[in-house]
C-alpha cells in the first residue's frame, strides 16, 4: 500500500476534465467537471441525511439502483436544490453526457454544489459539453478537482496503489468540502475511482461501512448539507479476480479505501471555511465504540473549543464541557486530556482535574497548523477519531454574504 499521484485518474481506464462553462460569474474558476470510465463500472454511493435533498441525489438513487455507472458530471456554483424543475435539469445533464459520450444516461452520476434555491440554467452546461468532453484526459484529475470547488481554497485529491490476488490495483479520489460540513453522511462531494474488480453489493458494503469512521466523523460548522454524497466507481480493469465476498482481498480493498477516505477527511477538515488549523480529536479508553465516537464528535463540534484553538488557548475545560453534554456514559473523574502538535505534547488534565503546565509551551504547541486533542476516558478498549478545524473571524465573513 503506497501513496501515488494521479487522483481519480490513477486507476486504469479513468479520464477526467474540468472547465469554466459560465455557471459561475468568475471566469477564472472552473465550474463543470466530468469523469468517465472506459468501461462500465460497479458503483456505490451514500447520501446526505438531510430531509431536503438536491435534485441530483434523488436522480442518482434511481440511476444507481442497478449498481452500475460509467460517468460522473458535476457542476459548482449552483446546488440545483429546491427548484421546481430540478429533476428535469439533472436528467438533462445526464442526457448531455450521453449524447456526447455514447454512455447511457442512466449510467451517469450527476452532482451539483453551490447556492440553494436558485434556478440552474442548462444552457451554459450544454454549450460547454463539447469543450468538456474534448478535454477528457488520463491526467485530468486536478482539472476535475478544481471544477467542483466552491469556497474551498485548495483542491483535494489522493491516490494509492495496492495488490489484490497478485494484481496491482489503484484507487483515487477527489473531494470538495469547506463549509456546511457536519457528521451524518455525507456532508461533502467525494468521487472515488478504482480499477479493482469488486461486485456492486460488496462495493456498497465497503463504502457504507467505511464512512461510519471517516466522513461521519468530520465537522466544520455543524450544518448538514442538502446535496452531498460519496460515490465510488470500480471498473475492474486491474484484472483481479472479482471480489464477491468478505475475504482477504476484501480486507485489502477496505484498507485501500480507508486510506483514501481518511486522507480526504483531513483535507476537508483542514480547509474548513476560514480555518487556520486542522484539529484531530483522538478518544481512547472507552467501554464501547459508540461512546468514543460521541465524545470525539462532541469535542470537535464545540464552537467554544474551536475558538480556543484559533486563539492558541489551552482552555482544556472546554474539552470536558463538550464531553459532559455529549450524552456519553463516561466517568468524568477518569478523563485525561493533552494537546499535541509537531512542537510536542503537553498534558493539561488528569483524572478530570487540571494539572500544572506551562502556558508558554502550550501556546507554542497550539500555534501550529495541525493540532491533536488526545483524550482518555477510562480503561476500556475502544477508541475513535474525529476531524475538524478552528473557528475564525473569516468563517463569518465568508458566510455573511455567500449568496450575494
Amino acid at each position: 500500500m503506497k501513496l501515488i499521484s494521479g487522483g481519480i485518474c490513477a486507476a486504469k481506464g479513468f479520464k477526467a476534465s474540468g472547465i469554466h462553462c459560465g455557471i459561475r460569474k468568475n471566469r477564472t474558476k472552473k465550474d463543470l467537471a466530468l469523469i468517465v470510465s472506459d468501461v462500465p463500472a460497479s458503483a456505490a454511493a451514500v447520501y446526505t441525511t438531510n430531509l431536503v435533498k438536491g435534485a441530483p441525489l434523488l436522480l442518482n438513487m434511481r440511476n444507481l439502483s442497478d449498481g452500475k455507472a460509467q460517468a460522473v458530471i458535476c457542476n459548482s456554483g449552483n446546488a440545483n436544490t429546491c427548484n421546481a424543475n430540478g429533476i428535469q435539469i439533472a436528467k438533462e445533464m445526464c442526457s448531455l453526457v450521453s449524447n456526447a459520450t455514447g454512455i447511457s444516461a442512466s449510467d451517469v452520476v450527476v452532482a451539483s454544489t453551490g447556492v440553494i434555491g436558485q434556478p440552474l440554467d442548462i444552457t451554459p452546461i450544454a454549450n460547454g459539453m463539447a469543450e468538456l468532453t474534448a478535454g477528457l484526459s488520463y491526467d485530468g484529475s486536478n482539472d476535475a478537482a478544481t471544477a467542483i470547488m466552491t469556497t474551498d481554497t485548495v483542491s483535494k485529491e489522493v491516490a494509492v496503489e495496492f495488490e489484490v490476488s497478485g494484481k496491482v490495483c489503484r484507487i483515487g479520489g477527489i473531494a470538495k468540502g469547506s463549509g456546511m460540513i457536519h457528521p451524518n453522511m455525507a456532508t461533502m462531494l467525494v468521487f472515488i475511482t478504482t480499477d479493482c474488480a469488486i461486485a456492486p453489493h460488496m462495493l456498497q458494503k465497503a463504502l457504507s461501512g467505511d464512512i461510519k469512521n471517516t466522513f461521519n466523523m468530520v465537522s466544520v460548522d455543524g450544518d448538514t448539507s442538502t446535496n452531498d454524497m460519496v460515490t465510488v466507481l470500480a471498473n475492474g480493469m486491474a484484472g483481479n479476480e472479482v471480489i464477491t465476498e468478505e475475504n482477504k482481498d476484501y480486507t485489502v480493498f477496505m484498507k485501500a479505501l480507508n486510506t483514501i477516505t481518511v486522507n480526504l477527511c483531513r483535507m476537508i477538515a483542514g480547509d474548513g471555511e476560514g480555518a487556520t488549523k486542522l484539529l484531530e480529536c483522538v478518544v481512547s479508553g472507552a467501554n464501547d465504540e459508540e461512546t468514543a465516537k460521541i465524545c470525539a464528535k462532541s469535542v470537535i463540534c464545540s464552537s467554544l473549543l474551536k475558538a480556543a484553538m484559533f486563539g492558541a488557548d489551552a482552555n482544556w475545560g472546554r474539552v470536558l464541557c463538550a464531553i459532559g453534554y455529549s450524552g456519553a456514559a463516561v466517568d468524568v473523574s477518569k478523563i485525561d486530556v493533552s494537546f499535541k502538535s509537531c512542537k510536542g505534547e503537553i498534558p493539561v488534565c488528569k483524572n478530570g482535574a487540571g494539572v500544572p503546565f506551562s502556558e508558554e509551551k502550550a501556546k507554542e504547541i497550539l500555534l501550529e497548523k495541525e493540532i491533536c486533542i488526545i483524550i482518555s476516558v477510562g480503561s476500556g478498549e475502544f477508541s475513535a477519531t474525529a476531524w475538524g478545524c478552528d473557528l475564525t473571524y473569516d468563517y463569518v465573513k465568508i458566510n455573511g454574504d455567500y449568496r450575494t
